[in-house]
């Protein structure tokens, strides 16, 4: 049968069998905003936080009569930290409060898996407590940013290794494409020669940095607050619990963290969520640059510039047989886009705190979380379902390079400036290539026009005088 259960605004019926209670009752009538569930990488950290704060207390001897309740409660935390409470979890993560909801949510359902575990009715709280007893010496002011700060870490070695795999899938094309000479352009415009393997690889380089700055923003978020309940000051716990939760916490979660030299300031400020956010957007970045690319290279493919294949994964149109659409790109851009606007609410919700604690943190969590998820999935189908499948178009690039000026900036320095002017009037006249201009007209013979715009000549830094020295036909290592 269902249960009654009450707290400071009176009675509400729960549910028969359900395992959270009156203030997560509440919390789900409140606030519908989202409508989807708490990440369950949040609930999984938030298990270990509610872990170490009860093992902390129960080395302090706070339940001395009672170590099947104290084993109860670990048992409860430790099943929440490997996902198997997941679906109790109910409220909004967008709620009013600080996070007080999900707080609750958490301690009602592991006061209740905890009495299921003694074999007791949820409900029977003068057993174990929601408040009392799990959330002994705590506050959501502290387990809430803690247990944020370790989903994040989590998601963000994540999601270094997504960024390292496609890294990798552009380094592989680099090579594979290496000898590919095309037109390399700036502003839309044909610039100079280069090789679609100097595109991948810039790309490549563009991520090793990207994955840098993950690596290292870890350490921005290894400092937390618990222990300092509700402002900082740590009051309503025991001094011992204060100095020891956090070493327990590092133990249970296998990442170095460290608890705050300053509690009451790091329970005030949200800054940190800001920097991590704004690597998070420089991540979103380099992806929306790449795809962006991706998808004008690819473009066409008869009427574009074609130079590159994409793996064709569904049907492009209802109307238009035949029509292909460059959909992984465009999903992976949409996934950018949507973290860099992520980027923006983080950055206002941080900056609104006020005085001793900022009651945005909950919208701070779901975006940040949400960027974290789009950037991994973003690059995981990015290199499965498109770099490591793509095809260079090798005949599409020779004809570009050999019908447009930008084989000239490759002979300057053997023809000079202006005579290399002269050629360009006249393959506008001539609407005929670069190469049968030069050999024709016996400027340079076959051999020394591939030369001069071969792979290696358009891939090496500069060039070296004759006479100077041996010159390198191979590209830089």
């Amino acid at each position: 049968m269902d249960r009654v259960e009450k707290d400071a605004l009176g009675e509400r019926l729960i549910e028969r069998g359900v395992l959270y209670g009156v203030h997560t009752s509440r919390a789900m009538e409140n606030f519908p905003f989202l409508r989807r569930p708490v990440p369950s990488v949040l609930v999984r950290a938030y298990g270990l936080v509610k872990k170490a704060c009860l093992q902390t207390c129960a080395e302090l001897n706070c339940w001395p009569d009672s170590p099947a309740k104290v084993e109860a409660m670990l048992q409860s935390c430790s099943e929440m930290s490997e996902g198997l409470l997941d679906q109790h979890i109910m409220v909004d993560l967008m709620q009013g409060g600080a996070g007080t909801s999900l707080n609750m949510n958490v301690n009602e359902v592991l006061a209740n898996r905890a009495l299921q575990l003694l074999g007791r009715n949820p409900g029977d709280y003068e057993q174990i407590s929601p408040l009392d007893d799990v959330n002994r010496y705590q506050s959501t002011n502290d387990t809430f940013p803690t247990a944020l700060k370790l989903a994040a870490i989590y998601e963000l070695h994540r999601l270094e290794q997504s960024v390292v795999d496609l890294g990798e899938a552009f380094r592989d094309k680099e090579k594979e494409f290496a000898d590919i000479v095309k037109v390399g352009r700036t502003q839309y415009q044909d610039a100079v020669l280069t090789t679609l393997g100097r595109e991948m690889g810039a790309y490549a380089e563009a991520l090793a940095r990207d994955r840098w700055r993950l690596y290292k923003c870890v350490e921005r978020l290894r400092v937390v607050n618990l222990g300092g309940t509700a402002v900082g000051s740590g009051l309503a716990a025991e001094r011992k619990y204060i100095f020891r939760a956090t070493d327990h916490l590092r133990q249970l979660s296998g990442v170095a963290l460290a608890r705050a030299e300053n509690l009451f300031e790091a329970t005030q400020n949200l800054d940190v969520f800001i920097e991590v956010s704004g690597i998070l957007k420089a991540c979103a970045g380099s992806l929306l640059k790449i795809c962006s690319d991706l998808r004008l290279l690819s473009s066409g493919p008869n009427a574009g510039l074609g130079e590159v294949i994409l793996p064709p994964r569904q049907a492009g149109s209802s109307i238009m047989p035949g029509k292909v659409n460059p959909v992984i790109p465009e999903a992976v851009s949409q996934a950018a886009m949507q973290t860099m606007g992520n980027d923006m609410v983080i950055a206002h919700a941080c900056a609104s705190g006020s005085l001793e604690l900022n009651a945005f943190l909950p919208l701070v969590a779901a975006n940040l979380l949400d960027s974290l998820d789009l950037l991994t999935t973003g690059c995981d189908i990015l290199h499965h379902h498109c770099v490591s499948g793509l095809q260079a178009n090798a005949d599409r690039c020779r004809e570009t390079v050999e019908h447009s000026t930008s084989v000239l900036t490759a002979l300057v320095a053997r023809l000079g400036y202006e005579e290399c002017s002269r050629i360009a009037d006249e393959l506008e006249r001539e609407k005929t290539s670069v190469r049968r201009i030069v050999v024709d007209s016996g400027r340079l013979s076959e051999a020394e026009f591939d030369l001069l715009t071969s792979s290696a000549a358009v891939s090496r830094l500069g060039f070296v005088r004759q006479g100077e020295g041996k010159e390198r036909m191979e590209p830089p290592k």
